[in-house]
């Protein structure tokens, strides 16, 4: 079988087929917008970075207990490229894959996909639950309360981040930055006038 590039309309597909809890494909969107936007902040693949982003957790909902390993199975079995597997198997690493990121793709996913739940979670505890009134500062406030999005991982985030050589700030802004651009989709356009 060639790998080609498989189009965002498959991905979508493919993402929907495997997944039906709106906050999952959510949180999908959330991963893929936040990667689309740094891709294009460093010169990468926009639309691979935004594909990478749009899977990464394909098997979450029906398979968790084989999260990574089931995606990876199907995406091979779809004829994906090598390059997108591995970034979505070292998205899991040190958690449930031993696949070390190691390209730039890579370790910006790690970094991000933890932390957009992080500001989501942000933006719906704001009155006009809207990602355009989150700031990094607020974002950085709930990091420190533990209780707050508790099953947010934050030592993978800071990994992330030193992974990347960039500071916690700077991936918070870029990442809110990127769902601000899908806020729509992603349900964090805010109630207007709160």
């Amino acid at each position: 079988m060639t790998e080609t590039m498989p189009t965002r309309d498959t991905a979508l597909a493919l993402l929907k087929t495997y997944n039906t809890n709106d906050a999952l494909i959510k949180h999908a969107l959330a991963v893929e917008a936040a990667m689309r936007y740094l891709a294009r902040q460093q010169g990468e693949d926009e639309a691979l970075w935004g594909l990478v982003g749009l899977i990464h957790d394909l098997d979450y909902e029906q398979f968790p207990d084989q999260h990574c390993h089931k995606t990876a199975d199907i995406l091979r079995s779809e004829a994906w490229p090598e390059l997108i597997v591995r970034a979505v198997l070292s998205h899991g690493w040190n958690l449930c894959t031993d696949v070390e990121p190691v390209s730039t793709l890579e370790k910006t996913l790690y970094g991000v996909d933890e932390l957009t739940g992080l500001i989501a979670a942000t933006a719906l505890v704001r009155p006009s639950k809207s990602i355009f009134d989150v700031k990094v500062k607020s974002v950085k406030k709930k990091w420190k309360e533990k209780s707050f999005a508790a099953g947010v991982n934050r030592e993978v985030i800071q990994a992330g981040a030193d992974m990347l050589k960039i500071d916690l700030n700077d991936l918070i802004d870029q990442t809110l930055a990127g769902m601000r651009e899908a806020a729509a989709d992603i349900g964090l356009e805010g109630n207007p006038g709160n």
